[in-house]
């Protein structure tokens, strides 16, 4: 009994190791398969945009960041002081030069005016009259000069009162458009109180400064193009009108002047703006979208598209497009486009999208189709 046992606890472990055995078997047949395909395997290639190195000649810039300010603008204040009796403007209002604004109380002044009118006519009455006494030699002639003095006194009176009245009627001085009303119907109001602000929006100026050293390459009549935050990718181009005579004796720089047709009024006073004056020469440049460069600290570096064959990667199909990075050195924006001024030729391709999913050596595929063309001058329509 005890060995038929032995014989069948043998079997048992004989068909275990035999299971075992064939498993392992299986389990190394699939390791060298893995291995084999590992071996043989390429990724799929990655999809990317791309965008061939050019050559173009660019006009040589200078740079520098400014603001905006009116041709014309002013905060309205009255000359005298006075209470509020009349407002005939609304906030962000357009205006004509004359259009009355906001008239102060002047019923005390209408009093006093009507009394010195009175008084007017009646020195010129008394005048009339020495006058005539005079040629019939019954009144002297001093007599007659100081009644003709009184008239003039009179006059000046009624004048003076008149002027008050006049000033207490605010007038637009120019054609523009109002800010925000500061003042309140019934307010007492201080003289050079604030009343609203008055800006001619069209056309305004850019005003920049540069270093002297630019100041030879100057002059009136350059192109001068500016850019704001407050609208992206869109340039505002105007004509530079004026420098100054004299310069900066503590930042050794030269004031300049432009001026912006600004039909549209997008440029509003006090804006900070982005300058730059084109000069008249021109330099030839390898430009590239902007896109294509990926930053970083240790340098500047493109994506370069070229053949498996070329990148010596004998392992890949030598009709595959595969990527190398390769470091650059970039010059001056222009637009969408960055200057070259080492690390590539006229003709190279590079990557302009999907950088991020790249390394030395990925097999990539170009698809141009739904990718932004860059421009020069970038002017997107607003959203």
């Amino acid at each position: 009994m005890k060995r038929h046992n032995v014989i069948a606890v043998g079997i048992a472990v004989g068909i275990v190791v035999v299971i075992f055995v064939g498993l392992a078997g299986v389990k190394a047949l699939q390791v060298k398969s893995m291995i084999d395909f590992g071996k043989t395997y390429q990724p799929p290639p990655e999809t990317i945009a791309s965008a061939i190195v050019q050559k173009d000649n660019w006009r040589d810039t200078l740079s520098a960041v400014g603001s905006i300010n009116a041709e014309q603008g002013v905060m309205v204040a009255p000359e005298i002081a006075g209470t509020v009796s009349e407002i005939d403007f609304e906030s962000g209002a357009q205006v004509t030069k004359g259009d009355v604004l906001l008239k102060l109380d002047a019923s005390t002044e209408e009093a006093q005016l009507r009394a010195a009118e009175a008084q007017a006519d009646w020195m010129k009455v008394s005048a009339e009259r020495t006058r005539k006494l005079q040629a019939d030699s019954t009144a002297s002639k001093s007599e007659l000069d100081q009644a003709e003095a009184g008239l003039k006194q009179a006059d000046a009176n009624a004048d003076n009162i008149r002027a008050i009245i006049a000033k207490k009627t605010i007038r637009a001085p120019f054609t523009g458009q109002l800010g925000i009303r500061l003042v309140n119907l019934g307010e007492q109001i201080a003289a050079g109180k604030s009343i609203v602000s008055l800006q001619s929006l069209s056309p305004v100026f850019a005003d920049f400064s540069l270093p002297q050293q630019d100041l030879s390459q100057l002059q009136t009549g350059l192109q001068v193009r500016v850019t704001t935050d407050a609208y992206p990718g869109t340039n505002f181009t105007g004509e530079l009108t004026a420098i100054n005579p004299d310069l900066n004796a503590m930042m050794r720089s030269v004031q300049l002047r432009s001026k912006f047709a600004n039909a549209d009024q997008l440029l509003r006073p006090g804006m900070f703006v982005r300058a730059e004056v084109l000069l008249a020469n021109q330099e030839p440049v390898l430009a590239i979208p902007t896109t294509a460069i990926v930053r970083a600290p240790y340098g500047d570096a493109v994506y370069l598209i070229t053949t498996a064959a070329e990148a010596g990667l004998t392992n890949l199909v030598a009709t595959n497009l595969v990527v190398q990075q390769k470091f650059i050195r970039t010059g001056r924006a222009h637009g969408d486009f960055t200057s070259v001024q080492s690390g590539l030729k006229a003709g190279d391709r590079v990557a302009t999208a999907g950088l991020f999913k790249l390394r030395n050596g990925v097999q990539v595929q170009e698809n141009n189709q739904d990718t932004p063309q860059p421009s020069t001058t970038p002017n997107p329509p607003n959203s």
